[in-house]
């Protein structure tokens, strides 16, 4: 009997360090399957490297013209550059990106958030984001006169808006990029105004610097704003992951709920900017495997909302299939 009693112990002992063993490998197992911060910023890091153009000319032949993929007229004088505070000569590369949609927007992170007089952030409508550079030899070049650039408004709104003003890119952690207006002493639109109307209207836009522009203007909405929540998977947060908001209407601008608490482990939108009965996506990403895995998920916002994504919600896809999916958004 004894004997008995002693194997049962033993057997005991044995399936229960058996069944922690593999509780440990499986909770491993799980962490191991979670992204980490560097590989969704690659994937980000590709889709922009994807979408990059780069140009040649030589510097002292004066004024050099370029057509964009997207058919942007891009003007620089290569007598206005300088190295060191010193006129250039030879052969200069140009490296320009340009997003006008909200899929490219989100696969990027540069979305349209920008900065109101009160420091808050809201949605911004975009007749284009534009990232210019000029180097010789890999050495950044500046400029001392106006990059030019003609931007057919049919990419986002035939016709353009009146309102549009430009504004200056500012690098930001999470939002990858956030939007300060140009400040303008004569009380105008800051260096771009439109010409023409329909199809044919096109965006005049002076750029002082090199780096990152946008034609912009705040969305606006007479319905009064909320605070938004959104709780993501387990083990999701906005080191691994990000959550977005497409305005039903506007395919170009893409917001995105810019902070994340620890203790309540929520996304949220938390400066009360989004209008109450609006009609919108909501949008979870993350990196799966070299892919991207999100959901999209259909709302009509209210009051201090909080909205929920679980994993069995999302898919995986390409690049291509993901801005796809975003553009198709009505």
């Amino acid at each position: 009997m004894k004997k008995v009693l002693k194997f049962k112990f033993v057997y005991s002992i044995v399936a229960f360090l058996l069944l922690s063993l593999l509780a440990t490998s499986c909770n491993n197992d799980d962490d191991n399957n979670l992204p980490s911060a560097a590989e969704l910023q690659s994937l980000r890091d590709d889709a922009l490297s994807s979408i990059t153009q780069n140009f040649q000319f030589i510097a002292e032949s004066g004024v050099a013209n370029f057509t964009s993929t997207k058919g942007v007229s891009i003007s620089i004088d290569g007598n206005c550059l300088t190295l060191n505070g010193n006129p250039v000569t030879g052969t200069v590369d140009i490296e320009f990106v340009e997003i006008f949609d909200g899929g490219t927007m989100l696969a990027t992170n540069f979305t349209t958030m920008g900065i109101m007089p009160s420091g808050d952030k809201a949605m911004l409508v975009s007749g284009g984001e534009f990232f210019i550079n000029a180097t010789k030899n890999g050495q950044q070049l500046a400029i001392t006169c106006p990059i030019s650039l003609n931007i057919p408004t049919s990419l986002t709104d035939a016709g353009g808006d009146s309102e549009m003003t430009l504004w200056n890119g500012i690098e930001n952690d999470t939002l990858g990029i956030v939007w300060e207006e140009q400040e303008d002493a004569t009380g105008g639109n800051g260096g771009v105004f439109v010409e023409g109307q329909g199809a044919n209207a096109t965006y005049y836009a002076l750029l002082n610097n090199f780096g990152w522009t946008n034609v912009d203007r705040f969305y606006s909405d007479p319905n009064p704003k909320t605070t938004i929540l959104v709780s993501a998977p387990t083990g999701y947060d906005n080191q691994n992951s990000a959550v977005y908001l497409h305005y039903d209407g506007l395919g170009n601008g893409l917001a995105q709920l810019d902070t994340y608490d620890d203790d309540t482990d929520l996304f949220s939108e938390h400066y009360g900017q989004v209008p109450i009965g609006l009609a919108c996506h909501i949008i979870f990403i993350t990196e799966d495997n070299g892919q991207w895995r999100y959901a999209i998920k259909s709302v009509t916002i209210t009051a201090n909302a909080i909205y929920s994504f679980t994993l069995s919600e999302t898919v995986v896809g390409s690049e291509a299939q993901l801005i796809a999916a975003i553009n198709t958004l009505p």
